[in-house]
């Protein structure tokens, strides 16, 4: 039912992410790290958790440990933070989150990533320089407030697709 992600969190503390299983077991040792909406590792069920991020509900177990918080960046695996230059690496100052910026820019990653030969060199062209330009911009402007304001963008991104200005 439950998948445990490994991911780089804050302070480059190795944690593990909680997930409801939307693919095979083993998905991650037969494929890549990016997801399109047609990957044959989804499981049906796994196809509606994740259109509506549902998936991603049990990463409140992680905030109620003190893994992660409500909002901040979303925590990468290591593969990509490995990646980090010395600017990138502020992002690690502080707790991933199940919600950023970079969530609510991109609610739809898989659609992006669709249709690719391979979706990991396609993350990193399309979506990895704006998610981290994102993030690095919640680490300089975080507060209440914007907390406030991402969570509220959060739930509107799951029905629509609002842009950041």
């Amino acid at each position: 039912m439950f998948y445990r992600a490994p991911r780089v969190g804050y302070r480059e503390n190795m944690f593990k992410m909680f997930k409801f299983r939307s693919m095979i077991v083993n998905a991650d040792k037969v494929g890549p790290s990016s997801t399109t909406k047609s990957d044959s590792r989804l499981t049906g069920i796994g196809k509606f958790l994740r259109k509506y991020k549902l998936d991603e509900l049990p990463q409140f177990i992680n905030v109620l440990i003190g893994e992660m918080s409500v909002v901040g960046p979303r925590p990468e695996v290591k593969y990509f933070t490995d990646m980090f230059n010395e600017q990138e690496k502020a992002i690690l100052s502080v707790k991933p989150g199940i919600t950023d910026w970079a969530s609510i820019w991109n609610s739809d990653e898989a659609s992006i990533l669709e249709g690719s030969d391979d979706p990991d060199k396609t993350y990193m062209e399309k979506i990895r320089p704006t998610k981290i330009k994102l993030q690095l911009k919640y680490v300089t402007e975080q507060n209440f407030f914007t907390d406030i304001k991402i969570i509220l963008l959060t739930i509107k991104a799951i029905f629509s697709k609002p842009e950041i200005k």
